[in-house]
Formats: structure tokens, C-alpha cells, sequence
């Protein structure tokens, strides 16, 4: 007889209006959805080495990346969260490269619905994921890198006030081709700063 993998229940953050969990194979259809509609909005800033084609976006595909991330969470060297709004899939953000040791760092990235974009929840799901960093994880540093000319994703960081550090020259290759890279960064110590403000802000009633 064949046995079972465990139930194993999802992370879940919250905001003021928009809610975050680990994703699931049930959630393909709503993903589906919004990857093929927004595709060309969407591609253009997702790493992929210069001659590898795009990977395909079937459930069977969908199914192994949310076994890969629940596999990375179990280590504990990332999660990753769909975001939702209204129970509505709008998007993704991750908390990858997470590093112990010396480094208590970790990076986050986002995408969301064109649909979507510009109503500020990205910014939510970025602080909730924040509070989550530093005061369940105990994490000392996050950062997040963007493309400098992606002057929606800038938005986000800048509507939070996080910190800029800097430009790194060819930090990543995005649809094949090495690209610069605008960093930004919050430290535990900013946070214990700011974060109270920032949870009124972007997530409280």
C-alpha cells in the first residue's frame, strides 16, 4: 500500500487587503490565468540564461516548483508566497537565498497582475513579508534588486522609503541578457526603527 506525503499546512501572512501563503498544485488554474495574460508584461524581468528557452508553464511544472519551494522551506533557505486579493491570485513574492549563520540575510522579489499593479498591494505584501523576515525569522538584513529602468517594481521600494544602496553592474541574466541591478536593503535595526509605522501603515484597519 502506497503511503501518503504529510499534510503540510501553509505559511500565511496577512495585510490589510491582500493575504499571502505558500502556494499549492490547486492554485495552478488562478496562476495559469494571470502568467498567459500578462505574460509580455512579465517576462521581460525574469531571469533566464542568454539561449535557454522560457519553461513551460504546465501543472505538472507548477506542481514540482511548489514541491521545490515547500522543500526549501523545510531546509529553511526560502519561502515563497502567492499573494491574494479577495481570494483572487494576483501575484508572487518570494523570500529566497535565506543565509544563517554570519549572514541572517535573505532577498525578496515580486511580480503581480498588471491588473493590479499600481493599487499598492505589492508594497503591503512587501512589509508583511518584512515582519515576517525579521520578527519570526530573526533575520538581520533583506534586500531587494531590481532592474533600474523597471520603474514599477522601483515604485514599491520607494513608496516603503527602503534604502538604496547602489548600482551593481551585471548582477543577473534577465531574458538573456546580463543586466544591472538597483539595490536596496533594510537591516534589523531599521526595522526596529520603522517597522511599527510601517505595519500602520500598509497593514493595520
Amino acid at each position: 500500500m502506497r503511503s501518503r506525503s504529510p499534510v503540510v499546512d501553509p505559511v500565511v501572512l496577512h495585510g490589510r487587503r491582500v493575504v499571502m501563503r505558500t502556494l499549492s498544485e490547486n492554485d495552478f488554474d488562478g496562476w495559469s490565468e494571470v502568467r498567459t495574460r500578462c505574460r509580455d508584461w512579465l517576462v521581460p524581468w525574469e531571469p533566464r540564461i542568454e539561449g535557454t528557452a522560457l519553461p513551460p508553464e504546465d501543472r505538472r511544472t507548477f506542481a514540482a516548483r511548489c514541491s521545490l519551494r515547500e522543500r526549501e522551506r523545510q531546509l529553511g533557505t526560502g519561502f515563497g508566497f502567492g499573494i491574494f486579493l479577495r481570494g483572487r491570485f494576483a501575484g508572487e513574492l518570494t523570500l529566497s537565498s535565506l543565509q544563517r549563520g554570519p549572514f541572517q540575510s535573505a532577498s525578496v522579489g515580486y511580480w503581480v497582475d498588471e491588473e493590479l499593479a499600481g493599487h499598492g498591494y505589492v508594497p503591503e505584501a512587501v512589509v508583511a513579508c518584512l515582519r515576517f523576515a525579521f520578527e519570526e525569522l530573526m533575520l538581520h538584513r533583506i534586500e531587494i534588486s531590481i532592474i533600474p529602468r523597471n520603474a514599477a517594481s522601483r515604485r514599491v521600494v520607494e513608496k516603503l522609503g527602503v534604502r538604496f544602496e547602489g548600482i551593481a553592474e551585471r548582477l543577473l541574466s534577465i531574458d538573456g541578457i546580463w543586466e544591472d541591478h538597483a539595490r536596496y536593503a533594510v537591516t534589523a535595526e531599521e526595522w526596529a526603527v520603522r517597522g511599527k509605522a510601517l505595519v500602520v501603515e500598509w497593514l493595520e484597519d
